[in-house]
């Protein structure tokens, strides 16, 4: 039924004139959150986002109402179709200044020595490949000047150790957060042989890397933005991303690829992703369950273009600091 246009014009400026308001990959269902839990868990909670202030209300005339309502129609055809949709726009890569000295970054090695993760394919726990591979990594960034990066080991039970690294992340004050992870696949896809002599899984259906973020963190714009910035230098390394994840097959394990070429998945109740008061990312560095990929991964080649990928992404993100001079000339 189509309205009188009168009705229509009341009912577009009405709307215009409403107070705005804000309104691990990985198989393991330990490492999520429940949002429905939340309020029972205590875990450390995340960091209220601060109040807005609603605009105070404009008396209503024949001249500001069509000011308005023709402010509103703007707005409304500049909505991107992903906007409308829902989706999170696409991130801006714009570089954050900051000293490289004094820029604190986690890296957190995923899972623990008492739960260590998926198990490879040939029978190498998964904690092994992120300690491996997250160590380096903290020791090439501190050569780059990033020397108050800091490596993160926890211990214990899997999920209380995920609440105790989210809590210790938080009270470092750290400016961003990187959970170094290696990937595995669903059980239906797992294949049987043996290797040395012992029977173990694999499967050689997927591979790949692949970047996880939450819409539910503190900083869900800059941790997308990170992500992206390793995951193009993933993608120019010539490595596949973990595509499968946008999959049907996937089951309740398929994630919103929130941007293809990336390689970034929205992954919200991923609790060091969502708990986290910084920006945080979760790397999958690649699949230990699919036996060629397993020997990638392993080689100090391949660890040395993932690391050089995450670091070139850190210089990006941090941005070049000021130079001494030129700062004190344009305070004058």
């Amino acid at each position: 039924m189509r309205l009188p246009g009168c009705t229509v014009i009341a009912s577009a400026v009405a709307l215009a004139l409403l107070p705005m308001q804000a309104s691990h990959a990985g198989f393991f269902d330990f490492l999520r959150g429940k949002k429905s839990d939340a309020s029972k868990s205590t875990g450390p909670s995340r960091r209220a986002a601060p109040a807005r202030h609603a605009a105070p209300a404009r008396h209503l005339t024949p001249k500001n109402a069509a000011s308005s309502l023709h402010a509103a129609v703007t707005k409304l055809r500049s909505v991107k179709p992903h906007q409308a949709a829902g989706e999170p726009p696409p991130s801006r890569l714009v570089a954050r200044k900051c000293e490289p000295a004094k820029f604190l970054l986690v890296v957190d090695v995923g899972h623990t020595r008492k739960s260590d993760g998926a198990l490879s394919a040939r029978n190498v726990p998964e904690y092994d490949f992120n300690l491996r591979l997250a160590t380096r990594l903290v020791e090439k960034l501190k050569s780059e000047g990033f020397v108050r990066t800091r490596l993160m080991i926890t211990e214990g039970k899997a999920r209380p150790s995920l609440f105790e690294r989210v809590s210790r992340a938080n009270k470092s004050n750290a400016d961003l957060f990187l959970s170094i992870h290696h990937d595995s696949v669903p059980d239906k896809f797992m294949e049987n042989w043996e290797f040395e002599g012992k029977k173990s899984k694999f499967s050689d259906r997927f591979s790949g890397w692949g970047l996880f973020v939450s819409r539910d963190n503190a900083d869900f714009e800059a941790s997308f933005a990170f992500a992206r910035m390793i995951g193009k230098r993933m993608k120019a390394n010539g490595f596949k991303f973990a595509d499968q994840y946008a999959m049907p097959v996937m089951g309740k394990y398929r994630r919103d690829l929130l941007d293809r070429p990336a390689g970034v998945y929205r992954y919200d109740d991923l609790v060091v992703l969502m708990r986290t008061h910084m920006p945080a990312v979760l790397l999958e560095a690649g699949s230990i369950i699919n036996r060629d990929e397993e020997l990638e991964v392993a080689s100090v080649e391949r660890q040395d273009k993932t690391i050089g990928a995450v670091t070139d992404a850190m210089k990006e993100y941090c941005g070049p600091s000021e130079p001494p001079l030129q700062a004190a000339a344009d305070r004058k």
